[in-house]
Parts: C-alpha cells; structure tokens; sequence
C-alpha cells in the first residue's frame, strides 16, 4: 500500500523497561504490557485510602518478616513486561530482588485494588500475566463490595482459593503474618465518593 502525503507513517514499536526508564516525567503513571506503553489511570481517594489502610495493617503485623510497597513503584517481570501493583510483598530473605530502580523479581504477593477503570485489566489481564510469571498468591480488592479474593498459583494457573467478606479475617498460608478484616480497610475510606 502506497502512502499517501499527508499521511504519517505509523510505526509500533516493542517498549523495553529501558525505553519507559528514558521517557521524560510527564507527571502521568505507565505499564509497560506485553511490550506495549499503557497509560494508568490517576487513582481516586478512595483507593488511595484503602491502599494506605492496607500497606499501614500489613506493614504494622508483617514488618519483622516482609517489607509492604504500595505504588507506584515499577514490578519488573521482564524486559517488556513492567507493572505497578497497587501493593507487593516482598519476604525479607530475598531483598536482593529490591533494586536502586526497582522491584526486579517476584513477590511474595501482589494486590490490585480495584477501581471502575481497572476491573477488566485486574481480573483478566494482570491475573495471567501475574500467574505466567509465577507470582504465588494475588489479592483482588474489592472496596466496592468490602471484599478480597485470594489466588493461589497452582501449576501455570490461579485458583480462587478464598473470597472474604467485610467481616471474615483475611489470611494466608503463605504469609501467616497477614490478618485483617476487609471492615478494616473499607472504614477509613466510608464517607469517600467512588
């Protein structure tokens, strides 16, 4: 096909972490997808309330064992895959995978946070990308609905292994420092829109 004038050539490229290191601070927040630049959404307070109220719980019962980062800090799976979960854990044994730039590695435990804007690329698209780079458990939060669900890797593939309510106390095999109740973490955020 012959281009015409005026039209440009448009060209994608693969994005590596080295191209989204270089890129100038535009004051926005970035993926990198499957070698493609994805544009975050701005968090509400809301989510920022809760993701506080969940770095704050775990941090408090987890700290002499796990280190809690909330984002935005960069979770670099490979060269072209690049995510900012809204909360890691990372087991005090294996700092090393914490680096001047990065988290370059696997966490114990990744959490997203859901929003309107993020349900379909938390529940579908970071939950295989997260199972395909073998992180052992994932949390969904759901502060609509004062829930969490709990996935444990098994094989190559996530099984729901709990989902609880606003009542039930949230733990984990894996990390048996982690107890709280999602009442916890929805209160501070009550009279927040979103």
């Amino acid at each position: 096909m012959k281009k015409r004038e005026d039209q440009p050539i448009i060209r994608e490229q693969m994005v590596t972490y080295d191209d989204y290191a270089r890129m100038p601070d535009d004051g926005k927040r970035y993926e990198v997808a499957n070698g493609m630049l994805e544009l975050l959404s701005a968090p509400s307070p809301k989510h920022q309330v809760v993701s506080y109220q969940m770095q704050r719980l775990l941090t408090n019962s987890c700290n002499s064992e796990y280190i809690v980062f909330a984002s935005p800090i960069d979770l670099i799976l490979s060269a072209t895959e690049v995510r900012q979960p809204d909360l890691l854990m990372i087991h005090r044994s294996r700092m090393e995978i914490i680096t001047h730039r990065a988290i370059e590695g696997i966490p114990d435990l990744v959490a997203e946070i859901l929003s309107p804007h993020s349900v379909k690329r938390d529940r579908h698209k970071k939950l295989k990308v997260y199972a395909e780079y073998r992180i052992p458990e994932y949390w969904i939060v759901d502060p609509a609905n004062a829930a969490l669900e709990q996935y444990l890797l098994t094989g190559d593939d996530y099984e729901l292994l709990n989902l609880y309510d606003r009542e039930e106390v949230v733990q984990s095999d894996r990390l048996p420092c982690v107890a709280f109740t999602m009442e916890q973490i929805v209160e501070a955020a009550a009279d927040l829109p979103g």
